[in-house]
């Protein structure tokens, strides 16, 4: 049986390989689901993304399952019991920046037309932008959509959402598919975003 061909980003580690070909690329329309991966790539910053993915569950633990009607709430003892869990990023920074950004959700969701989805969705016209990079070829670290969506998401109160942390994020949540064109995964994500999500 023939082996399947893979970007080469994830290596052997099955984690990773695993996060690669049930995750990457895949789009994403749930606005929690959204605001949790926005916040794990801003606990990202500076770090490598197996890091993130090796603790992602104690991150779902430590922050209520990432419900930002939830973490919204966390107040000064919560802060206090996430800067001594081993389990996640302890950045005081990066916390105080997670519970402001669920508050921020709540308020898009509440008076926005279609919620944090529309608000992020949008950028890309609520469609998958299908990039043909070819393995080995360098992926972007960012672009003019990822410029505007972090220029959005700042003028509303948001932290840790640089342009190229942005472009990882979208990267994830399938507004754009960068895996390599070799990659077995680049037609079946390319297949999942080929309609508008509305």
């Amino acid at each position: 049986m023939k082996a399947k061909v893979r970007c080469s980003w994830p290596g052997g580690d099955p984690l990773y390989l695993a996060y690669h070909d049930e995750e990457w690329g895949v789009p994403e329309y749930d606005p929690r689901a959204l605001y949790e991966k926005l916040m794990l790539d801003g606990f990202q910053a500076g770090l490598s993304w197996i890091t993130i993915l090796r603790k992602r569950d104690n991150f779902r633990r430590a922050f209520a399952g990432f419900y930002p009607e939830k973490v919204a709430r966390f107040g000064k003892r919560d802060i206090a019991r996430l800067l001594k869990d081993e389990g996640i990023i302890r950045s005081r920074a990066k916390i105080e920046a997670a519970i402001r950004g669920a508050k921020l959700w709540l308020e898009i969701e509440e008076k926005e037309p279609g919620g944090f989805r529309e608000f992020i969705w949008k950028h890309v016209d609520g469609k998958m932008i299908v990039n043909h990079r070819h393995e080995g070829q360098a992926s972007f670290a960012k672009t003019a959509m990822s410029e505007a969506l972090s220029k959005d998401l700042k003028s509303r109160g948001f932290n840790f959402v640089g342009p190229v942390i942005v472009y990882a994020f979208a990267q994830a949540v399938g507004m754009v598919n960068d895996h390599a064109v070799e990659c077995f995964r680049h037609k079946e994500c390319a297949k999942l975003g080929a309609r508008a999500y509305n």
